[in-house]
């Protein structure tokens, strides 16, 4: 199933759930209230049932976009659901009774707003507010975790890419094109599903995925890359994760802000401040990330090209990194010194399982003496060109 059908499903179910609930407790209550015979049971069901019908229709296209993650939004959504659905089913049960539309009968229908209907309506926000919300939330709870990596292969031109700390050597493309299929292996070895963003042979670093997209839990953040030669990547990866279903925010200029200055541990994303991301992308990425409830710290970096070329955090939060990489080592207050720079780089696989450079040995045993399990690739060649095993990949659980 597609992530729009998925969507779909779920929304119509969600839809259908308030629908009904909405139409059986408003006929129950206006019965109670009123004392209503049975012939008037048959009358009010016929009709709030074309306002039921149209909040179920209203809320299942409304609810493909994600308005029930947050309680305001899905408040707004509610009380103009059941306004219209209330209006509107009370237009179309009057005219198909036979009355013919007039000043006469609008203006009653907009007093009926604050009469009539306004049980219906009361009853339909509460019931988005909480039957809608938890059908939402279960479905969800219902679904394995995803685990998908893009990725996105190697330019021709790999060779050609930015350098910013490092002295350009030879690059061995044919020999990145198979260290890239290994490292593409390794993540589907680990149970992740593959998605490709379509290959730019024009862009050398876009194989440098990582870069484009920061991963917030069901939102992506399009980045702005520091480089002006990397700002073309970000079309393609944009549209990746739109089809995955992903909610989309964006960083712009004058703002710069790159995926590999950002990591997340817990709640809190901390953002290298250096070459490649600018203090007004930090500002952009903290107000979008505040929304869906996460704190940013800036970091300085200076030695490194980015954050995530200085340290990194095993599952269970500990940051580890090489002390000649790190611009202020106080600041990591549970900071594990690694062997070799490029031990201070790790993917998280799982709860017990990081992916790491061949290039680490020292490091990749000391992790694994901590209880972790190691998979370890040859990057050799994207480490000429200050990648690391972090760039290649953008993990969407």
């Amino acid at each position: 199933m597609t992530p729009l059908a998925r969507r779909l499903l779920d929304s119509a179910l969600a839809a259908l759930a308030v629908a009904l609930v909405t139409h059986l407790v408003t006929i129950v209550l206006y019965s109670a209230i009123n004392g209503a015979t049975p012939d008037v049971l048959v009358q009010l069901n016929g009709i709030f049932g074309f306002s039921s019908l149209l909040l179920f229709i209203f809320l299942t296209i409304v609810g493909t976009a994600p308005v029930f993650e947050h309680w305001s939004v899905t408040l707004l959504v509610g009380l103009v659901a059941a306004f219209v659905a209330s209006w509107l089913g009370s237009l179309i049960a009057l005219v198909a009774s036979g009355n013919a539309i007039s000043g006469e009968l609008i203006d009653y229908l907009w007093v009926s707003v604050f009469g009539f209907n306004l049980l219906f309506q009361v009853v339909a926000v509460l019931s988005v507010l909480t039957i809608g919300r938890r059908v939402i939330r279960m479905r969800a709870a219902s679904r394995p975790p995803r685990r998908v990596a893009l990725v996105r292969m190697p330019s021709t031109r790999l060779a050609e890419g930015e350098l910013t700390h490092q002295q350009r050597v030879p690059v061995d493309v044919d020999l990145a094109d198979a260290q890239w299929e290994a490292y593409v292996e390794a993540l589907r070895t680990e149970g992740f599903t593959i998605i490709d963003v379509p290959p730019a042979d024009e862009l050398p670093d876009s194989v440098f995925v990582e870069d484009t997209l920061v991963i917030i839990g069901g939102t992506a953040v399009v980045t702005s890359p520091g480089a002006e030669s990397r700002r073309a990547e970000i079309e393609a990866a944009e549209q990746t994760v739109r089809e995955l279903g992903l909610r989309i925010e964006r960083i712009v200029e004058p703002g710069t802000l790159e995926g590999g200055d950002v990591l997340a541990i817990g709640s809190t994303l901390y953002v290298g401040r250096g070459g490649r991301t600018n203090a007004e992308g930090i500002r952009q990425l903290r107000v979008i990330a505040g929304r869906l409830g996460y704190e940013v710290v800036a970091v300085p970096v200076s030695k490194v090209l980015h954050l995530k070329s200085a340290v990194t955090a095993l599952p269970d939060g500990t940051v580890i990194g090489h002390p000649s990489t790190v611009d202020d080592v106080s600041m990591w207050r549970s900071l594990l010194p690694m062997p070799e720079p490029e031990g201070g780089h790790v993917v998280v696989l799982s709860d017990d399982a990081v992916l790491m450079a061949a290039s680490a040995p020292e490091s990749a045993e000391l992790i694994r003496s901590l209880g972790y399990r190691v998979v370890t690739v040859d990057i050799s060649e994207f480490e000429k060109l200050e990648g690391c095993v972090t760039c290649l990949s953008v993990l969407v659980r």
